[in-house]
């Protein structure tokens, strides 16, 4: 094990401690960090697309629907256990994001735009389809996280080790891919898409390939959301805050390292919550604009680069 792998599994192992520890009889606090890590994993998500994969996605809110409108209805139509309905739904949220693989053939903000209406296309059917999803009226009851080996997954001290090992698989994850040689080849197809598709390199395979991972872990951690707060509506589960937040706390944190994606997350919304919300009441998003523009103004890898340069 290398310096780096042993360091992440000593953070790991801290985090899974030490936050349950100090402040696992506060509901309110727990609750705001498990939402905090909600977030964090579209936007691990979103940054393995975006840095990886060169797309920037305005969609999200697409894949993260889909999961959660499809764990909930395999746990409470079929009788589905909910640890093996999350992983499904992720591979539903997988066979949804193929119907928007034509739009891998635009780039910039074509494709931001078009991805952006897939997400608004899929919340207007959850709406309609009401024999199947409620329509607006929504879904209630869903089944929450089982008791696993003693430990009461459905607590606030349970979901939170569920979204801490999510995360840590998710980061495992995009190392591995940045390591191998898809890695490799997405790293040359940003330098030039053309050099690559003459060595024989098919790019847009490699893009379905990220937009499909991508897919899959925002649709678990809809699926996790889903099962955590037991109720969904399709303005909701489809709504554009799964989109812009985690965007943000991507690109505050630094979307081109592992963790600048989770230390974002953290920032940006236990700051919104916890400081902004209290500020100004109504529209304490503007916040995050003015907060976001002043990263990119002075700062615009992000926070954790910041950091580590500051400390160089």
């Amino acid at each position: 094990m290398n310096q780096r792998n042993f360091l992440f599994a000593v953070l790991l192992l801290a985090t899974y401690v030490l936050v349950p520890a100090v402040f696992g009889d506060n509901n309110y606090v727990m609750g705001l960090i498990i939402s905090a890590l909600i977030v964090a994993g579209i936007a691990i998500a979103w940054a393995l697309l975006g840095n990886l994969g060169g797309m920037v996605s305005f969609g999200h809110a697409a894949f993260f629907g889909v999961g959660s409108y499809a764990s909930a209805l395999l746990t409470m139509k079929l009788g589905w256990p909910v640890l093996l309905a999350m992983p499904m739904a992720g591979l539903i949220a997988v066979l949804f994001s193929a119907a928007m693989l034509p739009a891998l053939r635009l780039s910039g903000p074509y494709f931001a735009l078009a991805i952006l209406a897939y997400a608004q296309i899929f919340r207007i059917l959850a709406t309609e389809m009401d024999w199947l999803t409620q329509g607006a009226k929504g879904l209630s009851r869903i089944p929450t996280l089982p008791v696993l080996f003693g430990i009461d997954l459905g607590s606030r001290s349970g979901s939170y080790l569920v979204i801490v090992t999510l995360l840590a698989a998710f980061i495992a994850c995009y190392a591995w891919v940045r390591r191998s040689h898809y890695g490799t080849a997405l790293r040359a197809m940003h330098d030039s898409e053309q050099a690559t598709r003459v060595v024989g390199v098919n790019s847009v395979m490699l893009k379905a390939w990220m937009l499909f991972l991508s897919a899959f872990m925002t649709g678990v951690i809809g699926a996790f959301n889903a099962h955590t707060i037991n109720f969904l509506e399709p303005d909701y589960a489809f709504g554009g805050g799964w989109s812009v937040l985690p965007i943000v706390a991507a690109i505050f944190g630094g979307y081109r390292t592992l963790s600048g994606p989770v230390i974002g997350a953290l920032c940006i919304y236990l700051i919104d919550q916890l400081l902004f919300k209290s500020l100004l009441p109504t529209g304490h998003q503007i916040m995050l604009g003015v907060l976001l523009a002043a990263m990119i103004l002075f700062a615009p890898d992000g926070l954790l680069p910041l950091f580590r340069r500051r400390h160089a």
